[in-house]
């Protein structure tokens, strides 16, 4: 087995819990804004989280029980374009309120990461715009490696698309990665990559069957802060996730 060489984050429920107070709420907003009574609960949200990307999610909302007026066939693709782009100002004007807090541990390990010689980098379906809002105002003092987002590939995840990419891109073999993930989804793409995973669960996904996850924890944890409770792996820990952990547990 490779030595580690690389950690790369999903965002949206990693980075940031973004999605039940997040995303969900831009959305809403933005059906308001165009016309439309729909809203999205939190229940229903997380039913839609199982299509990956914010723009298919409202073409299959579209398609399985229709807008709250009628939209024909011939103009939804442009309606949902133009909705989805103002749905990520508004989402990037939430994340700059600073509204939405970094998960527990997050910026420690990435620092860990840093100093360890370790590239980093983010994986996410989430639209660019918000991807670099979180990168550069969340988290300015990390080096990020790769940052791929949005449309950047054709398949989304559980597609492994965007991390084979994101091997690709840092020259490293799929064993010399370890992904950070919070979702079933996000789970079999960097599995089906050959990647290393540690799952992060959060509201929307701690009842997800995310069992082919190497490492499971509530949170990666912070000293003095919110420790993580371990759900699976074999890994020594006091409630705090460390890259020298990580390191040693995957190179094995």
């Amino acid at each position: 087995m490779g030595k580690i060489k690389a950690l790369f984050f999903d965002q949206d429920g990693v980075i940031i819990d973004t999605e039940r107070d997040g995303h969900r709420v831009s959305f809403n907003m933005t059906f308001k804004e165009f016309g439309f009574t729909d809203e999205w609960s939190v229940d229903y949200y997380h039913e839609l989280l199982q299509i990956g990307g914010g723009k298919e999610r409202m073409k299959h909302h579209w398609q399985t029980k229709g807008f709250s007026k009628p939209v024909s066939a011939e103009d939804v693709d442009e309606l949902i374009k133009n909705m989805h782009k103002r749905k990520t100002a508004l989402f990037v004007q939430l994340i700059e309120s600073g509204k939405l807090p970094l998960r527990p541990g997050v910026h420690r390990l990435m620092k860990e990461a840093m100093i360890a010689g370790l590239k980093i980098g983010v994986c996410t379906t989430s639209n660019e715009q918000t991807a670099k809002a979180i990168t550069e105002d969340f988290l300015p003092d990390i080096k990020f490696d790769v940052v791929l987002a949005g449309d950047v590939v054709s398949r989304k995840k559980p597609d492994p698309e965007i991390y084979n990419l994101a091997l690709n891109l840092t020259g490293l073999k799929p064993e010399e990665a370890i992904v950070i993930e919070d979702s079933r989804n996000g789970v079999l793409a960097a599995k089906s990559a050959g990647i290393h995973v540690v799952v992060t669960t959060n509201y929307y996904t701690e009842h997800e069957d995310v069992s082919s996850g190497d490492i499971i924890v509530s949170c990666l944890g912070d000293p003095g802060g919110e420790n993580c409770q371990l759900r699976k792996g074999k890994i020594q820990y006091d409630g705090v996730l460390r890259v020298e952990q990580l390191v040693d547990y995957f190179s094995k």
